[in-house]
């Protein structure tokens, strides 16, 4: 009698285990447990960033336990797919940015950010037109009076399709008189990638952000020709694209998100996390550290931007022919 009322007992310990873990019913918060998920694979931009929140929630004790989740493929969009059915969870998060808009629209996904909720815009970063250093090019004419020879020959390579990366390179094209549907694009998974592929020759130039590469350029392995910036950027000592003739203006921002179907006490409390991480001193460094500028919204004016952002992407796409 004693075992087998032992052997009850120890089931029914078992199974409130497995439910409790199951349910989330132990009372934990996005305070104490916060999963960061970076749609990308590790080493990338959104893995940076996401581990680079990670470590300032938890020097600031901001979260008492946070962990990163590598959900690569599509540009996003698969990550994205993942967060959309997590309805009502309150413990995730999901980085994102201009490149997840574009990736969308060339995979013609049928989720979008309006099956998420929008959380924070967080930084901007610039792009950088790169070719290596012993190339014939020294200029963006140069380079573009080649390109525009033999568009199908001309390999240029950067982030996923949809990235900021490729919109870049299409607009510039566009501008030069080639045909978006003309050019040779590669898509890389990192910027480690990318500087080998140039420094071996596979393309004959790229376009991605400028922490991919300022290390080769300082090294004097390659050679950067332009920004995508709006003005000159004060660490980054080369003209803009516009400066060189080419109205080609963006920006390589990121932002994050949140499930959808949370109550709005979740979502200021979400909001609230982030907004501690930006207001911190270690943020500060992070922004130093990582050459980022600080472009950060919350709430209502993020959704505003946000919806502004697709509009323009989708513009480009359009205008681009696809």
């Amino acid at each position: 009698m004693v075992k087998i009322v032992a052997g009850a007992v120890g089931l029914v310990l078992v199974a409130a285990g497995v439910w409790d873990a199951a349910s989330g019913s132990s009372g934990a918060t996005a305070r104490s447990q916060l999963t960061l998920i970076a749609p990308a694979s590790a080493g990338g931009g959104w893995d940076g960033a996401a581990r680079e929140i990670q470590q300032v929630t938890r020097s600031e004790g901001i979260v008492n336990n946070t962990q990163v989740l590598n959900i690569p493929g599509a540009g996003g969009v698969i990550g994205l797919n993942e967060v959309a059915q997590m309805d009502g969870e309150s413990q995730t998060l999901m980085m994102m940015g201009i490149t997840m808009l574009g990736a969308i629209r060339v995979n013609s996904s049928t989720r979008t950010l309006d099956d998420v909720t929008p959380i924070a815009r967080l930084t901007d970063d610039y792009d950088v037109l790169v070719v290596p250093a012993d190339s014939p090019y020294d200029s963006v004419d140069d380079l573009v009076k080649d390109w525009a020879a033999d568009p199908n020959d001309f390999a240029f390579g950067g982030g996923s399709l949809g990235s900021v990366d490729q919109m870049i390179i299409a607009q510039l094209g566009q501008a030069a008189g080639i045909d978006p549907l003309d050019v040779n694009y590669i898509a890389y998974s990192g910027g480690g990638e990318l500087a080998t592929s140039l420094l071996s020759g596979t393309i004959k130039a790229s376009v991605s952000g400028w922490a991919d590469f300022a290390d080769q350029v300082e090294a004097g392995r390659l050679k950067a020709l332009a920004v995508s910036a709006a003005e000159p950027v004060e660490f980054i000592d080369v003209p803009t694209l516009k400066e060189e003739g080419y109205n080609v203006v963006l920006t390589n921002w990121r932002g994050i998100v949140a499930p959808p179907g949370i109550s709005d006490a979740t979502r200021r409390e979400l909001e609230q996390i982030v907004t501690e991480v930006v207001e911190s001193p270690a943020w500060d460094e992070t922004l130093e550290r990582n050459q980022w500028t600080d472009t950060f919204m919350v709430g209502e004016e993020f959704q505003t931007n946000l919806a502004q952002q697709t509009e323009t992407v989708n513009q480009i796409w359009t205008d681009l022919g696809y």
